[in-house]
This record gives C-alpha cells, structure tokens and sequence, in this order.
C-alpha cells in the first residue's frame, strides 16, 4: 500500500475539500473569543451615537477664536461645565464656552473644542490661546461606525477588538460555528500515560497533550481517547469508541509508517477506506487520510468520519498538524482564511544537506538591521521536541533545493 507520495498543496486540498463549516450556535459574547462570527453585523446605530469631545477642554463657536495667539487671546464667559454622560443643558452663543470633559455630548452651538492646556481659566472667563477649526478635537457621530454599514463581516475570527466591537454595537450575544468535536488516539506499546513511573522501553504519551492544546488554541473542543496498543484489535476498539461521541475528525499519532506494527492503514482500510498516507516534507511524510465508516445506531449517524493519521514523532505530528488539522479546523468553524501569514527572511545557519521533500524548519524569527532573520533552534531531528519549543516560525526549504546556505532567503511561516 505504498501509492503515490503527494504534495504538501494536493494533499491539503484533498483533506479540506472533505470539510464544510458546521451547524452555528448563539453564545455570550466573552464565550466567543476566538471563534469565527457565522453571520455579518450591521451597525444598528452610529458609534460613537453623537458627536463628543476627543479632549479635556472648552467647547466653543470656532470662528469666534479666529484671533487668538499667545500675545493677544480670546476671552469667553464660561456658562457651565460638562461631564462625561452628561446631557447638554445649555448652548453655546456668542461669547461663550462651555467646559466639557473628554466623551461628553458636544453641546448645541459649539463646533469644535480647545484644549485646556491652551486656555487659563480666571474670574469665570476663559482665555483661549490658539486658533481652532471647525471639527477640532470632536468625534463626530458616525465617526467609527455609521448606522447601517456591516462592522463585522462573517468568517471573522473573533480577538479582543472584534468583541470589543460588538460590546460598543450592544450584542451580548453572538452566532459562531460550534466547536469542532476531536477525537485523538495515540498508538504505540512503548508509549505510558503522564502519571506512569518511567521504565526502560518506555515513553510519555505527550503526542495526545501537543495535539490537544493544538485542538484548543484553534477553537475545537479535543476528546483523549488514550493509548491503543499495537494490535488491530485495540486499535479498532479504541477509534469505535471515539465514533460513539459524535465527534467531527479522528486524529492519531503514529502507526503510518512501514514498520510491521504501522497498524493505523490497515484499519482504515478495514472499517473505512484510506485516502493517501505519503506527502512529500519533512517532517510528517508518512500521513494517512481517509475515512471511518459508522453505523446509524452510533452517535455520528450513518456518516463516515474523517480521519488524519499523524506520524509519531513529536515535531512530526505537530508540523502535521500545523500543516493539514489547522486548516480544517478553521475551514470548519466558517473562516475565510487559514493561512499563517509568511515573511521573506534571510537564514542564518546552513543546512547542508537536503532530500526531495519540502523541508519545515523549526527557527525563531526576528527583525534585525531592516530585516526578518531566521535562526535555527538547535538540532532538527522530528523527535527533538525543544526544538519546537524554541521555534516561533517554520522556515519552508522547497522541494528542489539540495542545501539551504547560511545567507539564503527564505519564506517563513510565523506561529505566533
């Protein structure tokens, strides 16, 4: 079952095409951050809603301090002062000004404001320093958003400012795709859970957490199915299981390769079918695709259920992850992009020798002299975990490049 060994972009594209965003739900605004908006929001008013002072100072009639200087001010008589959430009680008429506080509602009569540090205030008038223009220092209303124009478009991943924004707009709530649902299997006899002594032969199963936290920090909801040994019968067993909760994508880790215990294509073979299983990089060249097969009294319906087998390695399954789950864990959740934004950068250290796969360097990035510059984290081995633990970029080596010199510029993929 050796096939043909694909691309990185087919075999991206033969993953995602099989995803569709999924069914949305309402949820409170904070229980939104980073998800994906599933529906466009229109502005049901102006923001701000009025026009307001950007400044601590004096709301005036603009053309009345047309001859102010430092040497010959203008004096006004100040007929009331102005909070914040305040609402205007007076005008301003010729000759006057009105004390206002950043925020407040620009009173009616006045059309722009003077900073109090180009005023002095004495015996109820205030003596006004400079010229102002019409407009000066006022936020006027609409400024931000008008009433009626889309202020978050759907397919919007949700940070900080984008709640922000719906907050100022007044929606507690919002619709956002559901989490995807992700199953994930270890595999393998040498590998112990975390509370386990450790013994000779044996490793910490830590593929199952890096997931995970993967899963979590791209807005999926992960469910560990644990450690399923390497017999068919176990690994069977385990991803029946992981069918019975409903779940939208089955991850494991490790059992693609060759070996005479790679038992995962065999049994995606066997209850399902198998897509691919080679793409052409390094690390993560032996991926499996394909599908699980469920049956109507199962939670899943009678909907087959994808499945990516990752390799074992740990660098290896989480730059597979990066490269293919990433992706339809956002194409899931209705986002418009998936795509970790790439920089041009200059290596910094050789790599001297190369095969024909396109290569996922683990580096760190940084701006030096004018410049994106990217260092090697130390040895890139795919079981060298520290060196993804080091890393904030993945310099990308094309497939026909036999070297990569000090001094070659590159495309880097950031992760931070």
């Amino acid at each position: 079952m050796r096939g043909p060994m694909l691309s990185v972009e087919e075999a991206q594209q033969r993953v995602l095409r099989v995803f569709e965003p999924l069914p949305t739900e309402r949820v409170d605004i904070l229980a939104a951050v980073g998800r994906v908006l599933a529906s466009d929001v229109h502005a049901d008013e102006d923001l701000p809603p009025h026009a307001n002072s950007a400044m601590d100072g004096y709301a005036v009639r603009a053309n009345e301090t047309a001859q102010a200087a430092p040497e010959s001010p203008t004096r006004l008589r100040i007929v009331g002062d102005l909070p914040a959430g305040a609402v205007p009680r007076q005008a301003v008429t010729p000759g006057t000004a009105i004390r206002i506080m950043t925020g407040a509602p620009l009173p009616p009569g006045a059309d722009a404001v003077v900073r109090v540090e180009d005023t002095d205030q004495q015996d109820g008038y205030v003596r006004v320093y400079v010229r102002v223009d019409p407009g000066n220092y006022v936020r006027p209303a609409g400024e931000d958003v008008r009433a009626g124009t889309l202020a978050l478009e759907r397919g919007t991943a949700l940070r900080p400012q984008e709640i922000g924004m719906l907050a100022a707009l007044g929606h507690s709530r919002v619709a956002v795709a559901r989490k995807p649902r992700v199953a994930i299997l270890a595999t393998g006899d040498e590998l112990i859970s975390l509370d386990e002594p450790l013994t000779i032969g044996k490793i910490r199963n830590s593929n199952s957490y890096s997931n995970a936290a993967q899963v979590i920090q791209h807005g999926g909801e992960p469910l560990l199915l644990g450690i399923a040994r390497d017999t068919t019968e176990a690994l069977t067993g385990k991803l029946k299981a992981g069918l019975k909760e409903d779940v939208d994508l089955v991850l494991t880790s490790g059992g693609v390769s060759v070996g005479d215990f790679d038992l995962v294509k065999e049994v995606l073979a066997t209850e399902g079918e198998i897509d691919f299983w080679r793409v052409r990089m390094k690390p993560g060249k032996p991926l499996a695709f394909g599908h699980l097969r469920t049956c109507p009294s199962q939670g899943s319906g009678a909907r087959p259920v994808p499945v990516l087998g990752l390799p074992g390695n740990p660098v290896s399954v989480m730059v597979s992850f990066e490269i293919f789950v990433r992706p339809v864990l956002l194409k899931m959740q209705g986002a418009r992009h998936w795509e970790r934004p790439t920089v041009a950068a200059t290596l910094m250290d050789d790599i001297p020798h190369k095969d024909d796969r396109r290569h996922f360097v683990r580096v760190w990035l940084t701006w030096q002299d004018g410049e994106y510059r990217a260092y090697l984290t130390g040895a890139q081995g795919s079981g060298i975990l520290s060196s993804m633990v080091k890393a904030n970029a993945l310099a990308i080596i094309p497939e026909d490049w036999d070297c990569a010199p000090a001094g070659a510029r590159v495309r880097v993929m950031r992760l931070d």
